[in-house]
C-alpha cells in the first residue's frame, strides 16, 4: 500500500466517522479542575462536573487547558483525568473534547495516544513551548494528526514565545488534514484571524474563540462557529447562544450584558470563578493551585450582589 494511498483511505474512514459526530459548534465550555484542601486532584468533583454541565445544555466540554490549569496538573493526574472524563461523558449529550498538547511533539504524542483509545468526541492542542521555529509547529501537528482520527483543534496561543501560527499555516495543515480544520483563535488580532479563517472554509471547518467569550455576541454575528469560555455560569454561555442562533438577539443581548458583569468580576476578585462553582455545588472547594485564593467579607458581597442578575437564568 503506497503512503498516499494510505492517507486517502484514512481520509475517507475519518470523513464518514465524522458524519456521524456531534456538530463542534456552540458553547464549549474549558472544565475546571477541582482540587482537595490538601491540593490534590479530586477525580469525584471532576466527574461531577460533567453532570453539571449536561444539566446547563451545554454544547461542549473541554479539558484541560488553561482555564483547567492544565500546567499545574502531572502526567498522570491528566492521563486519569481523561479516563475519569471519557467514562463520566459516556452517553451524555455534549461533545466531549479532550486536551493533548505537551511541551514537545514526544509528551503530546502520549496524550493522544490515551485519547484515541478512550474515543471522546474531538481533541485539542495547544502549540508545543520546546518550538524554536513554525516548522517545529509543523511537525508537531503533523505528527499528532497522523495519530487523531477525530475532529482536532489548534489553539494559536500557548506555544512558544515568538513564534505565531499564520492563518496560511493553519490553512495549510486543514488542507493536508481535513480534520485539523478547527481552530481555537486567541492571537491577536482575533476578530480580524477569526473572519481570514472563516473565509478559508471549506479547509477550515470552525473557528472558536477564547477569552472567557467575551467577544461571543459580536463573533456571532460575524457567522463564527463557537466560544471556549469557562464554567462557573455555563447555562449562561449555552442560553446566549441558543437565543441568538433562534433570532432572539435581544434577548441574548440582555444575558450577555449581566454575564459580563461576573466575567469582569475575575479581575477584581480573582478566584471568583472557583467562589461561584463551590456556592453551585459543582467543588467542595475554592483551592487553586496557581494561586492562594481568598475572600474578604466585602469581596463575598460583591460577589453575591453580582451573581443574583443571573439566578433567573440558572439551570444547574
Amino acid at each position: 500500500m503506497t503512503g498516499n494511498w494510505s492517507r486517502r483511505s484514512f481520509l475517507s474512514l475519518a470523513a464518514a466517522a465524522w458524519a456521524e459526530a456531534k456538530p463542534m459548534r456552540g458553547a464549549f465550555i474549558i472544565m475546571a479542575t477541582p482540587f482537595t484542601q490538601g491540593k490534590a486532584l479530586d477525580y469525584e468533583d471532576l466527574a461531577k462536573e460533567v453532570d453539571f454541565l449536561e444539566r446547563c445544555e451545554v454544547h461542549g466540554m473541554v479539558w484541560p487547558q488553561m482555564a483547567s490549569e492544565y500546567a499545574q496538573l502531572s502526567k498522570p493526574e491528566r492521563l486519569r483525568g481523561m479516563e475519569v472524563l471519557a467514562k463520566a461523558a459516556r452517553g451524555r449529550k455534549p461533545a466531549l473534547v479532550l486536551g493533548i498538547q505537551g511541551a514537545g511533539v514526544g509528551e503530546a504524542l502520549e496524550y493522544a495516544r490515551r485519547a484515541e483509545e478512550l474515543g471522546p468526541d474531538g481533541v485539542i492542542a495547544m502549540p508545543p513551548k520546546e518550538a524554536k521555529s513554525l516548522d517545529d509547529y509543523r511537525e508537531y501537528y503533523r505528527g499528532l494528526a497522523g495519530l487523531i482520527r477525530r475532529p482536532f483543534f489548534i489553539q494559536t496561543t500557548g506555544g512558544a514565545k515568538g513564534v505565531v501560527p499564520s492563518v496560511d499555516f493553519l490553512v495549510e495543515l486543514a488542507k493536508e488534514f481535513p480534520h485539523l480544520g478547527y481552530v481555537k483563535e486567541e492571537t491577536s488580532p482575533v476578530i480580524e484571524r477569526m473572519q481570514a479563517l472563516a473565509r478559508r472554509r471549506p479547509a477550515i471547518k470552525a473557528v472558536f474563540s477564547g477569552s472567557a467569550g467575551r467577544g461571543m455576541l459580536y463573533e456571532m454575528r460575524l457567522g463564527l462557529d463557537g466560544t471556549m469560555p469557562g464554567a462557573p455560569y455555563a447555562e449562561m454561555y449555552a442560553q446566549i447562544w441558543d437565543l441568538y442562533q433562534a433570532g432572539k438577539r435581544e434577548q441574548a443581548r440582555e444575558l450577555f450584558s449581566k454575564l459580563l458583569l461576573m466575567i469582569n468580576l475575575e479581575e477584581q476578585i480573582p478566584g471568583t470563578r472557583r467562589y461561584v462553582l463551590k456556592k453551585r455545588g459543582v467543588f467542595k472547594t475554592t483551592v487553586s493551585r496557581e494561586r492562594e485564593v481568598s475572600y474578604t467579607a466585602e469581596a463575598a458581597r460583591e460577589i453575591e450582589f453580582n451573581f443574583e442578575a443571573l439566578r433567573p437564568y440558572l439551570r444547574a
